[in-house]
């Protein structure tokens, strides 16, 4: 047998290799696969066209008239969009001093994209983020350099959506590592602490944190003392994301072997060196997947703040639907808030997946 025989019959066949073969080998391997397979692409047909008909074909784009949306045949109406974006990405902040909220989002999606960064971790982003931390607050609020005030009454949309999720998840994360630790101290008094606040909290839905914190708790302090509504919602989060986070950290604790702990103590250090050198970085290693979708269902929560009276995102495109001139183009103002979530959602899921393949170690199967 030639050279050439060999090498054809060592070839595998034409439908077991290629974009065929995986079809055959996932989608069409057994009868009640090809059927789901061919039932879904069926409906994917009927229903993919007239979406695209709708959004792009048949939409209207521009114009800025809400009748032109309500002729027979019209597709979605984007020119709501375009009437409404600044309303629904502000909310009430005054129309002529919102470039502010927009420059802090650049600023904010700036130091998102260099924490991204491995190789720019360390104080110097630290000190960054605390700097531009006050010089966004600064520039929400104004009052100097001859900016006008703006109450946070008025802040609203995207800048409100993003600096409660935000704030909330960085003191939430430090404090559900400390009651981590808690429901896992030797210590009676504080392991019991730790585990009724826990239960507690995860035991109540967010909207009964949320209406405890806004209605409930002025009526406990002294006559003439209030807090203002913006931050009362933001610490009923900050409680209620810490309780979630403090038994995803202490998944990841239960899952690091015993024998670390016993080879931390041979070297002499103690518990706080140990969790901090040691145990926790391991421990919080394995836990970014359930970490991350903690960060990113609380992030979808915060549109729960609109039973309070809070602009979020959600809340202000509501609003924008209430110009009778534009009254019902509901589906055009939800997709669009839809889509942001998508967008800042779907980013933190990939970056979790690529910092998770960077730190991966002898814990990940093979």
């Amino acid at each position: 047998m030639t050279q050439e025989h060999m090498h054809a019959a060592e070839r595998p066949p034409a439908l077991s290799v290629g974009p065929l073969g995986w079809a055959r080998a996932n989608l069409f391997n057994t009868w009640y696969n090809s059927v789901i397979t061919l039932v879904i692409l069926w409906a994917v047909i009927q229903a993919v066209p007239p979406l695209i008909n709708w959004a792009f074909i048949d939409a209207v784009w521009g114009g800025g008239e809400p009748d032109a949306c309500r002729v027979e045949g019209a597709g979605a109406c984007w020119s709501f969009i375009g009437e409404k974006y600044r309303l629904i990405l502000f909310g009430l902040y005054p129309f002529a001093e919102q470039w502010r909220p927009l420059l802090v989002m650049v600023l904010f999606i700036g130091l998102v994209v260099a924490t991204m960064r491995r190789l720019l971790w360390g104080r110097s982003l630290i000190a960054a983020w605390g700097v531009s931390t006050v010089v966004m607050f600064a520039l929400m609020y104004g009052g100097f350099l001859g900016l006008p005030f703006v109450a946070n009454s008025y802040w609203g949309g995207l800048p409100l959506t993003v600096g409660l999720s935000t704030i909330g998840l960085v003191v939430a994360f430090p404090l559900g590592i400390i009651l981590a630790l808690g429901r896992r101290s030797n210590m009676p008094a504080v392991r019991t602490l730790c585990v009724v606040y826990i239960e507690l909290i995860r035991g109540v839905p967010l909207i009964t944190v949320l209406f405890m914190a806004s209605v409930l708790f002025p009526l406990f302090l002294p006559t003439g003392v209030t807090i203002d509504k913006l931050l009362r919602a933001q610490v009923g989060l900050i409680l209620f994301a810490a309780a979630y986070l403090a038994e995803v950290v202490r998944g990841g604790l239960q899952a690091i072997p015993k024998g670390q702990f016993e080879a931390a103590d041979s070297l002499g250090l103690g518990y706080w060196s140990k969790m901090r050198l040691i145990i926790l970085p391991q421990a919080l290693r394995i836990s970014i997947p359930p970490l991350v979708n903690t960060f990113i269902g609380f992030f979808k929560d915060t549109t729960l703040v609109i039973i309070i009276g809070l602009f979020d995102l959600l809340n202000a495109a509501k609003t924008a639907l209430t110009d009778r001139a534009w009254a019902g183009f509901y589906m055009e103002a939800y997709l669009f808030c839809a889509i942001i979530y998508f967008a800042f959602c779907f980013t933190m899921s990939r970056y979790s997946q690529n910092l998770e393949r960077k730190l991966r170690t002898g814990h990940a199967r093979r």
